[in-house]
C-alpha cells in the first residue's frame, strides 16, 4: 500500500519492539519517531493528538492513524505484502491469539514489571513467584518450533521482547534455562534479523561490552 509509514515510541518499549519486529518481518520501510513517556512532563503535547492516553506505540500510514499494539500489528499483517504472520489454520490462529493475550496479562505484568523493572531498581522481584506457572503454561501451549503452528507468527513477535527483558535478569535467565523448549526458541529468535535490528538499548550495551 502507498503512503509513508511512521511508528512513534521508544526503543526501550516492549510494545514498540513488537511492532518493529513485525515491520521488519513484513519488509516495510518506516520511520521511528522517539517518544519517551517517562521523560519529565510526559510525552510531547502534540503526541497526545495521536494517542490521548499518552501510551506507546502509535502508528501512522499516510493519513491513517492507529494506537494499541494488537491493532497496529494486525493492520501491518493485513495491509502489506510479505509473509502472512497470522496463521491460516483456525486452531493455530486461535492459539496464537491466546498466547498474545497471555503475554499481555501475565508475561508483561509479572516477568517484565514484576521482575526486570524491580531488578533494575535494585528492589524485590515479586514476579519470580509466578514465573514457574507462566513459563510452564507458555511451554505447554507453544508449538515445537514456534509459538503457534509451524511458522513465525505475531505470537512470536509478542512474546520475545518480554522474555528478552526477563532473561537479562540472572534469576530470570536461570528460570528460562529450566524450560528447555522455550530456551531453544529464544536462541532461534535471537538469530532473526528483525530481532537483531530491534534490540533494546540494554541488549546493545551488553553486546558491546562482551
Amino acid at each position: 500500500m502507498s503512503g509513508s509509514v511512521e511508528l512513534f515510541g521508544a526503543e526501550y518499549s516492549v510494545y514498540v519492539r513488537i511492532c518493529r519486529i513485525v515491520l521488519a518481518e513484513k519488509g516495510v520501510d518506516y520511520k521511528l519517531h522517539p517518544i519517551d513517556i517517562f521523560a519529565d512532563g510526559g510525552p510531547p503535547r502534540e503526541y497526545l493528538d495521536l494517542n490521548p492516553f499518552g501510551r506507546i506505540p502509535s502508528f501512522r500510514h499516510g493519513t491513517f492513524e492507529l494506537y494499541e499494539t494488537d491493532a497496529i500489528t494486525a493492520y501491518l499483517d493485513e495491509a502489506f505484502d510479505g509473509p502472512e504472520l497470522m496463521l491460516r489454520d483456525v486452531q493455530a490462529r486461535a492459539r496464537a491469539r491466546q498466547i498474545m493475550r497471555l503475554a499481555d496479562a501475565e508475561i508483561y505484568k509479572h516477568l517484565v514489571w514484576g521482575v526486570y523493572v524491580p531488578w533494575k531498581n535494585k528492589e524485590a522481584m515479586p514476579g519470580l513467584e509466578r514465573a514457574d506457572l507462566i513459563m510452564g503454561e507458555l511451554q505447554r501451549l507453544a508449538g515445537d518450533n514456534w509459538m503457534a503452528g509451524d511458522q513465525f507468527s505475531l505470537a512470536d513477535a509478542y512474546v520475545y521482547p518480554m522474555l528478552a527483558y526477563f532473561s537479562l535478569v540472572p534469576e530470570g535467565a536461570a528460570k528460562l534455562a529450566q524450560f528447555t523448549r522455550l530456551a531453544l526458541w529464544m536462541e532461534q529468535m535471537r538469530e532473526l534479523n528483525s530481532v537483531i535490528f530491534s534490540r533494546f538499548p540494554e541488549e546493545k550495551s551488553r553486546a558491546g561490552s562482551l
